[in-house]
């Protein structure tokens, strides 16, 4: 009778700590349920700081991480912070299912737990990481590209195609089919995933591809409108330069941030900005928002079917885009700043950050609530 108490004991600890297949519980009244690709710590504390400085008013938020066990990260980090800061908020879902190049885009194993999520789901955000692998959307791999999780990649364009759908194939029928409004954010990698989940394709290499410049002296001389991460860091990586650059946006007349949010094509918003790869052939049902001032690099991708799918390039999660004590320098010879003073005189750039997290923090609302009255 102990032992069978005391297996008992480590099989509850064993759930509690890394939910390993365990079913997700049905929202409480009252709860709004996130659901977020790649938990690790830095996803964390951009939530946490998007919630701290009211970017998401959301009391009752509950937040679930899903990863893949063969991803490169090592989420017991993640795990440990969540301890340790006492976020009851945060938990935990890890999959373990086989899944690869072979069967990323047709019904697999992940099929069923992942709709069972998504219809739990009051929102899904798709957070940034390294470059996704050329020979999932058909192309060969330049050697500007770099794999470094490739499982990552597998385990999240699954989700999205099974979502949205995609060219992959086109009888399929999409989760977001039985709630056409459920929010969908993709942050730069995550907009990327978005648009190759759903059959589009990506610039393997801005620079090299787009401007046709192979040596960051090079780049330099473009000018920061047209730079997309901050080449001074590969010329001198001792002075802890910022990896991020900022530049502004343009935002198309019939596009999501003009007819939704209420900005007019006139507004330059400016956006913190790190990849080197781009959006290509869009992916089924997608089309440009916004673009870079040049009009070269896609920016900003939006659902025509879903109202609620958005896929940014830039990055406004970043915790440090509210840390007002911050200084750091984007060049050798310029004076040091903090991303919020940019933000902060530079209109409408700080509203824009707001404006997009509290949309998201109001479709979420309301799916709950439409949820709610559906069950009650």
């Amino acid at each position: 009778m102990k032992a069978n108490r005391w297996l008992t004991s480590i099989l509850l600890i064993v759930i509690l700590l890394f939910g390993l297949g365990t079913p997700l519980l049905k929202a409480q009244p009252g709860e709004v349920r996130l659901t977020v690709f790649y938990p690790s710590v830095g996803t964390i504390r951009n939530l946490q700081a998007l919630r701290e400085n009211g970017f998401i008013d959301l009391p009752g938020l509950r937040v679930t991480g899903l990863y893949h066990v063969r991803e490169a990260t090592n989420y017991e980090e993640a795990r440990r912070y969540v301890r340790d800061n006492s976020l009851e908020w945060f938990t935990f879902k890890a999959f373990s299912a086989e899944i690869g190049p072979e069967n990323i885009f047709k019904t697999n194993d992940l099929t069923g737990e992942l709709a069972e999520i998504f219809r739990q789901s009051d929102g899904i955000i798709f957070f940034g990481g390294p470059d996704i692998p050329p020979a999932v959307w058909g192309e060969r791999t330049s050697l500007l590209t770099e794999i470094t999780d490739p499982y990552r990649h597998y385990f999240e364009l699954s989700a999205i195609f099974h979502l949205l759908g995609g060219y992959q194939d086109q009888n399929l029928r999409p989760l977001l089919e039985e709630n056409p409004e459920l929010p969908v954010l993709g942050i730069c990698l995550g907009a990327q995933s978005l648009n190759v989940g759903t059959g589009g394709t990506l610039i393997q290499d801005i620079w090299s591809e787009v401007y046709g410049k192979n040596y960051v002296e090079d780049i330099i001389s473009l000018g920061p409108d047209r730079w997309h991460n901050n080449p001074y860091i590969r010329l001198r990586p001792d002075l802890r330069l910022s990896g991020y650059s900022f530049h502004w946006i343009k935002l198309l007349p019939d596009g999501f941030f003009v007819k939704t949010l209420g900005f007019s094509d006139r507004d330059r918003p400016r956006v913190l900005s790190s990849h080197h790869q781009a959006f290509k052939k869009l992916g089924r049902g997608f089309k440009v928002i916004a673009t870079s001032p040049d009009g070269k690099i896609a920016e900003a991708i939006h659902h025509t079917r879903y109202p609620n799918v958005l896929g940014l390039q830039f990055h406004p999660e970043n915790y440090r885009l509210w840390d007002k004590a911050l200084q750091i320098r984007f060049s050798p010879d310029g004076q040091p700043t903090s991303y919020w003073e940019i933000l902060n005189t530079n209109p409408p750039s700080l509203d824009f950050h707001r404006r997009i997290w509290q949309w998201f923090a109001r479709a979420m609302k309301k799916n709950r609530i439409k949820m709610e009255s559906q069950s009650g």
